[in-house]
């Protein structure tokens, strides 16, 4: 075996689940809080690509603009998704908002094509074109800076939710949502915010992900993978997410490289099985979770 080409291959792939881990904890976020089970994250993520396009090739704008104008205004649609469609719904069984976010995938997609259509394009170059050399191994420089952006989002993210007012009272609202009332907590606020700080991740995770392989109406198909990541990691957990993001990203790459790309997706869906025979709620997730 050549032990030199397996290193790099598990480094291409372990660099890869970063960006799932980014894209999953998206999904844990607003899972954690409301207990919506948000199928349309990757079409959510799609449109964070898709704005940041609009921003730097339409408009023209700078980077420095058009990247945090793509991240705003995902998350004024994730603020739109949960005031519109969400909170409507609480209280109804979770199966109501669960067909909700499988509608809101369509609706998304629809709009990108008749805005954009569904042709394939590629984002402006912004991520260092230099090659990454770790020993001997090689790295695409867009996926090992893309995985290191991701590394400093979520190290960024979970401070913020450690220690900021907002995110302690998210978590709080996350353990148990009754004792969250009766501590003044403004629980329909915090779901907003959920949704809010999951479509910013989700945008982040979009932008990073089209800079390497493009963007194209088909960009949510990424979000079934992320399901596996959270599925396998836990629903509920935000260290599953990682983790998931992590090993599912080696699993892709092994199977890719040993096996052939047609396999990478059968290759998930077996450890997926494995991981629910042997743990129904993931490697990380709570005991009481609720299947759909």
């Amino acid at each position: 075996m050549d032990w030199a080409y397996l290193f790099e291959i598990s480094l291409t792939g372990i660099a890869s689940g970063g960006l799932y881990g980014l894209a999953a904890l998206a999904f844990v976020l607003v899972y954690k809080a409301t207990r919506v089970v948000n199928i349309a994250i990757g079409e959510v993520l799609m449109i964070g690509a898709y704005l940041f396009f609009a921003f730097a090739a339409s408009f023209s704008l700078p980077l420095w603009l058009a990247i945090p104008g793509a991240v705003l205004g995902t998350g004024l649609l994730g603020a739109v998704i949960e005031r519109t469609m969400i909170r409507p719904l609480l209280g109804e069984p979770p199966i109501s908002a669960f067909m909700v976010t499988v509608g809101l995938a369509s609706i998304l997609v629809g709009a990108v094509e008749i805005i954009w259509t569904a042709d394939q394009r590629r984002l402006p170059e912004f991520l260092p074109n230099k090659p990454v050399m770790i020993g001997d191994a090689f790295l695409a420089p867009k996926v090992a800076y893309g995985s290191l952006a991701a590394l400093v989002l979520i190290v960024l993210v979970l401070l913020l939710f450690r220690f900021w007012r907002g995110g302690v009272a998210l978590r709080a609202t996350a353990s148990d949502q009754g004792a969250a009332y009766m501590m003044g907590i403004n629980v329909p606020r915090v779901f907003s915010l959920a949704w809010v700080a999951s479509a910013m991740i989700a945008a982040v995770a979009g932008i990073v992900v089209g800079s390497i392989g493009g963007i194209s109406s088909s960009m949510g198909v990424f979000g079934l993978s992320v399901l596996v990541v959270v599925i396998v990691g836990g629903l509920d957990s935000v260290l599953g997410a990682l983790v998931g993001g992590l090993f599912i990203g080696l699993v892709e790459a092994l199977a890719g490289a040993y096996l052939g790309g047609e396999y990478k997706l059968l290759a998930t869906f077996v450890v997926l099985v494995i991981v629910l025979m042997i743990r129904p709620y993931g490697l990380f997730g709570t005991h009481e979770i609720e299947r759909l």
